[in-house]
């Protein structure tokens, strides 16, 4: 096992995608079962995603989903993947997510995005339009001020149980968000491992331009991506068919489906337009074999520094997905090694000397 993924920590994030023949409840089950296996693997965290009015995900309410898997598990760092601050007022979300710490204390993250709705449609019915998406950084600011007990913005107003505890906080960029993390001094989940070159060009812009602060005294990365591993390379390519499928399908009907067994989709008769876009979904990703995805994996965290990976990898076939998991876990902490690192997280040695934030609390 190389020393480069020894001491990279790894998690793994839930969209709590809808599967055909189950609906949105058997989802949001399967994503806390799929959090007591990640724990049970030795994996450092598990976080849960927001989406609204997308009939092929069920994770709507992140708070609320991350209150259950905090419920289900006992170790595992929980957050979320994260909660879409210009869908909501900061308060509440200062609210929720001080719950959330005063209930499972010491196990909770709270990861941030400036997105909105996907369409004009979701975005009316939440209230909110793409200039809110503009204003992430004051609407963080204020947040962070409500957890701190230093926001001004309403005098005499407190952000009740969140004020003064130690909530980690990270934010979710593509591009620009980067520099929103580094002003902010805070952690930067960036994904994915497909566009290596723009993922590169904005780490090097929050390294750059980073600012120490209270919650982080040096830039932390974590690179979010698909990782599928199985027996074959074929095999874990079929992993990677559904989502490709539904992406695919996505941009060709306007509809997000649930995910559809692999079999099913190989057999499918496509239009060019279609086919072009499933084929282009399947690549770059990494997947392969254990020593496959060992080398590609030692590739991405070599190029992008990464502290951690954020494994977000959606499938059909959830044992298949487990199995994954498992072998990805036994690639980052071998036998050999399980019982000299059995309480460190999967894949980060003790003393591994990466700069350390609240989220290692």
């Amino acid at each position: 096992m190389s020393s480069v993924i020894a001491s990279t920590r790894f998690s793994v994030l839930d969209r709590s995608r809808t599967r055909e023949g189950h609906d949105g409840p058997r989802a949001l089950r399967d994503t806390v079962d799929l959090a007591r296996e990640a724990e049970a693997l030795g994996f450092h965290r598990f976080w849960v995603s927001e989406h609204h009015g997308v009939p092929g995900v069920a994770g709507s309410a992140p708070t609320v989903l991350a209150a259950a898997v905090a419920a289900a598990t006992s170790t595992i760092r929980v957050g979320t993947g994260g909660v879409m601050l210009p869908n909501h007022r900061p308060l509440v979300v200062a609210e929720q997510f001080g719950v959330l710490a005063s209930l499972f204390p010491g196990r909770i993250d709270m990861g941030l995005g400036r997105s909105v709705g996907f369409t004009d449609g979701v975005r009316r019915a939440l209230g909110h339009g793409k200039e809110d998406a503009e204003d992430f950084p004051g609407r963080l600011t204020e947040l962070l001020g409500w957890i701190d007990g230093t926001q001004q913005a309403h005098p005499g107003v407190h952000a009740h149980p969140a004020e003064g505890l130690r909530i980690p906080a990270y934010v979710l960029a593509i591009g620009e968000g980067a520099s929103v993390a580094a002003a902010a001094g805070l952690p930067l989940v960036i994904g994915d491992l497909r566009g290596r070159d723009k993922v590169l060009r904005a780490i090097e812009v929050y390294r750059r331009d980073f600012r120490p602060s209270a919650r982080a005294e040096h830039p932390e990365v974590i690179v979010a991506g698909t990782v599928a591993v199985a027996g074959t390379e074929e095999a874990a390519r079929r992993l990677l068919v559904p989502e490709a499928w539904a992406m695919a399908y996505s941009r060709t009907h306007g509809d997000f489906p649930p995910l559809a067994p692999a079999e099913r989709i190989e057999a499918l008769t496509m239009t060019a337009k279609e086919r072009s876009l499933y084929e282009q979904g399947l690549e770059g990703y990494v997947h392969g074999t254990a020593d496959q995805v060992a080398a590609q994996l030692e590739r991405a965290v070599g190029e992008t520094g990464a502290d951690e990976v954020l494994v977000t990898t959606s499938t059909y076939d959830r044992e298949a997905l487990v199995d994954s998991l498992r072998r990805l876990a036994r690639l980052a902490r071998p036998p050999g090694r399980a019982a000299e690192r059995s309480p460190s997280p999967v894949g980060r040695a003790a003393g591994s000397g990466r700069p350390t934030t609240g989220a290692d609390a």
